[in-house]
């Protein structure tokens, strides 16, 4: 639904951000290590978003840059794991740190992670090993915010990127610029629909 938030910083919280964009003070959740990352206060930044919904209730969670909300994103993936825990994870070792420890299935450094144990170690290991850094290592496109949106809506990023990659093939010679973009999201949706 929203892709970022770009506006002024207007507060910088333990576990939160405040941005004022448009007249609106948008309460973002982000973990430790984003939120140091993130200009001080009375600057503009852009915070990657993502919305939780729920029947009783709505929060709003950011990163520093797109790569940290996928992986967020991939934590999710996680038995085990919900945004809270997601959060603290991410606020508890750099994206760096993360990645080497699952690639070399480092235990011991995922435990060392604030509110992580072994069994939820053991399980990120398994699942998200070899992920994090395919997603890194994957081209990037002209249209990476249409990606990271589709992304967002649960589509795989490989799948999303060769749909667009392929609405873009089918777009009629000469389709405005203001249009573009519109007609490659619907394509792409499509595609990956079928």
């Amino acid at each position: 639904m929203y892709n970022s938030i770009r506006g002024i910083v207007t507060e910088k919280t333990g576990d939160s951000v405040f941005i004022l964009s448009a007249g609106i003070e948008w309460d973002i959740i982000v973990p430790v290590t984003d939120l140091g990352r993130l200009p001080p206060e009375g600057e503009e930044a852009r915070v990657f978003t993502w919305l939780y919904h729920k029947e009783d209730q709505m929060k709003l969670y950011g990163f520093s840059g797109p790569e940290r909300r996928l992986t967020f994103l991939e934590l999710l993936k996680v038995e085990g794991i919900g945004p809270k825990g997601a959060i603290k994870i991410l606020g508890g070792i750099s994206q760096d740190d993360l990645e080497r420890a699952l690639e070399s299935e480092d235990l011991a450094r995922l435990e060392a992670v604030p509110g992580l144990g072994k069994k939820t170690a053991q399980k990120m290991i398994l699942a998200l090993k070899g992920k994090l850094a395919t997603q890194k290592a994957m081209p990037q496109t002209p249209y990476a915010e249409l990606v990271e949106a589709l992304v967002g809506m649960g589509y795989d990023r490989r799948a999303a990127t060769e749909a667009l990659a392929r609405a873009e093939a089918d777009l009629p010679p000469g389709t405005a610029a203001t249009e573009r973009e519109k007609l490659l999201f619907k394509e792409a949706i499509v595609y990956l629909s079928t």
